[in-house]
């Protein structure tokens, strides 16, 4: 028995850190909906870009990169960020994304 659990002990903890890392993964996901959601209803009722913007960079993870736009019709939030394990940091990272977009207010200033 202890020579088996020996043997299989490296591919549990393999496995672990994939599930691990799998998590971190879509926890950053997560967050970059969330502030592009945010973010694009901000900008549909007429709030600056640029503010927009930083509170967009405040709800993500650090080194994240934010486009905001806003157009005659819809206003417009993509998010993207490298994430890699913070416990792991020669593994390979992972680059995750999110969009939203929202119609804008008729009343909301360009």
């Amino acid at each position: 028995m202890t020579a088996e659990t020996a043997a299989v002990l490296p591919a549990l903890m393999v496995v672990l850190a994939a599930g691990l890392w799998a998590v971190a993964a879509v926890e950053a996901r997560l967050e970059c909906v969330d502030a592009a959601r945010a973010g694009a209803r901000a900008v549909s009722r007429g709030e600056p870009l640029e503010r927009v913007r930083s509170s967009v960079l405040a709800a993500v993870p650090a080194g994240a990169r934010v486009v905001v736009t806003r157009g005659a019709d819809v206003a417009r939030v993509e998010v993207s960020v490298h994430v890699r394990p913070q416990w792991g940091t020669s593994l390979p990272g992972v680059t995750v994304r999110a969009t939203a977009v929202s119609a804008v207010e008729p009343e909301a200033g360009q």
